[in-house]
């Protein structure tokens, strides 16, 4: 063990099991550790580095703006916090958006909005969000609640109340739920990242969307990963035909800073009044600077490009040698592999290829502009590990 590693693990709370590897540079989708060995990065900091490592145009933004004014409370009017949100309305449609620093609480603040939209509509026993089973929304009380995964639950009891989960997919025990329970909103993810990378079926997710039109319910979705070009669209539900009341996203909007968003449609626009909700750090000029940035340069282009990488890599791996099945959309893809996936994942690392798992699936979330020449290098590493 490295003095670095010796220093973390004396230092710093125990809550990941980091591998051995101490990234010190890079750039684009190469990153070097402390003995000057290369990885081609297919992890983008879990979805987070949509244009790679130290990208320039990014750089320059956030230090353009860094030289102006690095933070200044939601007291004051800043330029690039309102940018951001004309740049995030103009290309969803929706109206208004509250920022935060992270997907958790982007996912907070879109509960709440359902919540009181509901009391004042219907009144407060109108409350229970619905969420899928195998979902992700977060790591504090509520998201935790929020989240379909009972193994997230155990020991942090009592959650916030308030929550239920329905299978994804199944449209009969959704309206059953409606029937049976003071819906406030509905909240899915369109992937399931950490649940696997499972794409939730498109008659359900438009099912879900009706069914809340329907019923005045919110209809929220969480797109923390598979926001911001991850999936071949700017957002995931766009592959759906459906407009969210409320979309949340984080991860990939910031390039590498903490940015969380929270996107309200027409319907929810002006529930949080003055004093409603608030975040000491959220709309932070330096974070909206880079991911105005980042946003700005998502294009058709760039979308299409996603789009044929991801088909690339789900071509390559379908029927290969040690590969059971492979999921996902664009640049989120998840591989079944026969052995463990951590073994593939650890086997990767020793030939520079860095990934991610995801249950039991090799999981790839490599940056949106990662040259092909690269991407297919790195692809043929991976294959090689799932057929040892």
């Amino acid at each position: 063990m490295s003095q670095l590693q010796q220093l973390d693990k004396q230092y710093v709370a125990g809550t990941y099991a980091r591998f051995p590897v101490e990234i010190v540079s890079g750039k684009g989708s190469t990153v070097v550790d402390t003995d000057g060995k290369e990885y081609i990065d297919l992890g983008s900091g879990i979805g987070v580095t949509a244009f790679g490592i130290a990208d320039q145009a990014w750089r320059n933004a956030v230090i353009d703006q860094l030289s102006k004014v690095q933070h200044t409370s939601n007291l004051y009017y800043t330029e690039p916090c309102a940018k951001l949100a004309e740049l995030l309305c103009g290309k969803t449609g929706l109206k208004k958006v509250f920022f935060s620093n992270s997907g958790a609480e982007a996912n907070e603040c879109a509960i709440k909005v359902a919540r009181k939209y509901a009391a004042e509509k219907k009144g407060s026993e109108y409350s229970t969000i619905v969420t899928l089973c195998n979902s992700f929304h977060g790591r504090t009380l509520t998201t935790l609640a929020a989240t379909g995964q009972e193994h997230y639950h155990e020991l942090f009891q009592p959650l916030t109340p308030g929550f239920v989960h329905v299978t994804a997919g199944d449209k009969q025990e959704l309206q059953s739920i409606v029937e049976s329970h003071k819906v406030a909103g509905i909240l899915i993810e369109c992937i399931q990242g950490e649940g696997g990378v499972n794409v939730v079926d498109a008659d359900f997710v438009k099912f879900a969307a009706r069914l809340a039109a329907e019923q005045d319910i919110i209809f929220m979705v969480d797109e923390v990963q598979t926001g911001n070009g991850r999936t071949g669209e700017l957002y995931a539900y766009m592959h759906y035909g459906i407009t969210p009341d409320v979309v949340t996203t984080a991860k990939g909007l910031g390039g590498g800073l903490p940015i969380g968003a929270c996107l309200l449609g027409e319907k929810v626009q002006n529930v949080l009044g003055f004093g409603d909700h608030g975040s000491t750090y959220g709309g932070n000029p330096v974070a909206c600077a880079g991911a105005y940035n980042v946003l700005s340069r998502i294009d058709g282009a760039l979308l299409a490009s996603v789009r044929e990488k991801g088909e690339y890599i789900r071509k390559t791996f379908e029927g290969a040698v040690g590969v059971k099945s492979v999921s996902g959309l664009g640049l989120m893809v998840g591989i079944e592999t026969e052995k463990p996936a951590a073994e593939v994942v650890k086997a990767c690392i020793a030939q520079g290829v860095l990934c991610l798992t995801a249950k039991s699936k090799v999981r790839l979330l490599p940056a949106l502009n990662i040259p092909m020449e690269q991407l297919k290098k790195a692809v043929q590493i991976i294959l090689a590990a799932c057929a040892q």
